[in-house]
């Protein structure tokens, strides 16, 4: 610190002001300050207070001399300060981070809830940017879409927040729209899906989602060229739920032989096999199978490096995970804003642990047209190109 300060002055020994005095001259010691530290709570005075004369053409105040290595608010160091938004997006109330941390880092400063939620009026102001950013220079060729439900404490109805999650031409996976809702409805999704148009989205290829036909309403609405692909693990669930349970076993092996198929034909065969099965007793659940047999195998038209990625809604899945167990431990989010910036934060948390998809190479030959058979590319439709 005495270093910066010296350099500080040195940089302008040459100017002078007024009668020909110097424009920065040393001016005492600061008070002692503590700062919390990963190591613990040490007590830091800076070294010197500068006395700057200059005036800023703006404004027309005095200028200020603040120091880089330690701010005159800093209480935590850039460590702690990373720490703590990491702590409370994995579901540690701001409530609980005096009590939780005030022995380790030898003191309470810079932990009350105050400070801590003063984090959620940033993450929302992150979360507006990132709603209004230009879609035009990213192509999402794959794309997925879910829902998650928040209670709020403060409001009898759930919160519905939208995810629309894509693949980019390089193979990477990326959040593309976080919106809040109300209900996962036809019109909401439609809502989401033009927004995104606006903003200079292309359509995807393939779209994933699971069962409800809301999301699937408003795709042919809006992006009528786009495939479907129903989720196998909701299709398997609600399958399976809807039989006894001493037949439940022998129904999933017969569900994933008709998803796990080598190709498109193995897969209808899979279907023929199903039904005899168990249309006597139980027609209403072929039909949910039946019903469904052009989206449940779209994904055997792309890649065979695809398909794990393809077949389910997994990539949004994973991170709901981790909101869901952050509310249950902060008891349900206390109001609607807050904690949707909260969720943003949570699954742009996850991007760094986010993986590619197998074969990235290939993403953009079929966003250029290239045709599969069997899973293997054959051949490349040049009018796409």
């Amino acid at each position: 610190m005495r270093t910066e300060v010296s350099s500080y002055i040195a940089e302008l020994t040459s100017e002078l002001v007024g009668s020909g005095r110097r424009p920065v001259v040393r001016n005492g010691y600061h008070r002692t300050m503590s700062v919390a530290t990963a190591a613990g709570s040490v007590e830091v005075r800076a070294s010197t207070r500068l006395n700057d004369k200059r005036v800023e053409e703006v404004t027309g105040e005095r200028k200020r001399f603040s120091s880089a290595i330690l701010p005159p608010s800093a209480r935590k160091s850039p460590k702690v300060a990373e720490v703590l938004p990491l702590i409370y997006l994995h579901g540690l109330s701001s409530g609980d981070f005096v009590p939780a941390l005030e022995q380790f880092l030898g003191s309470s400063a810079g932990l009350s809830p105050a400070a801590v939620t003063r984090l959620t009026a940033r993450w929302q102001a992150d979360h507006t940017a990132f709603q209004d950013r230009e879609l035009s220079t990213t192509d999402y060729v794959y794309v997925w879409a879910d829902g998650v439900h928040l209670r709020i404490r403060l409001e009898e109805a759930k919160a519905a927040v939208l995810v629309l999650m894509g693949v980019r031409a390089d193979g990477t996976k990326e959040v593309i729209a976080v919106p809040d809702g109300y209900r996962e409805s036809s019109e909401a999704w439609a809502g989401l899906l033009r927004g995104c148009a606006r903003r200079g989205k292309r359509a995807p290829v393939l779209a994933v989602g699971n069962g409800p036909l809301d999301f699937w309403d408003a795709l042919s609405e809006v992006i009528p060229d786009t495939r479907h692909q129903r989720c196998r693990v909701h299709k398997t669930a609600n399958v399976s739920d809807a039989l006894p349970k001493s037949v439940q076993p022998a129904a999933k092996r017969a569900i994933q032989e008709i998803h796990h198929a080598e190709d498109k034909d193995h897969a209808t065969r899979a279907v023929l096999d199903f039904s005899p099965s168990y249309q006597a007793k139980y027609l209403k659940v072929v039909k949910r199978t039946t019903d469904d047999e052009d989206e449940l195998p779209a994904f055997f038209a792309f890649p065979t490096e695809h398909w794990i990625h393809l077949r389910t809604t997994n990539p949004i899945e994973s991170p709901f995970a981790t909101v869901r167990l952050r509310t249950k431990v902060t008891k349900d989010a206390g109001s609607r804003a807050p904690e949707l910036a909260v969720l943003f934060k949570v699954i742009e948390s996850a991007r760094a642990r986010r993986r590619a998809v197998n074969a990235p190479h290939l993403v953009a030959l079929v966003r250029a047209g290239a045709r599969c058979e069997h899973g293997r590319l054959v051949e490349r439709d040049e009018r796409a190109a």
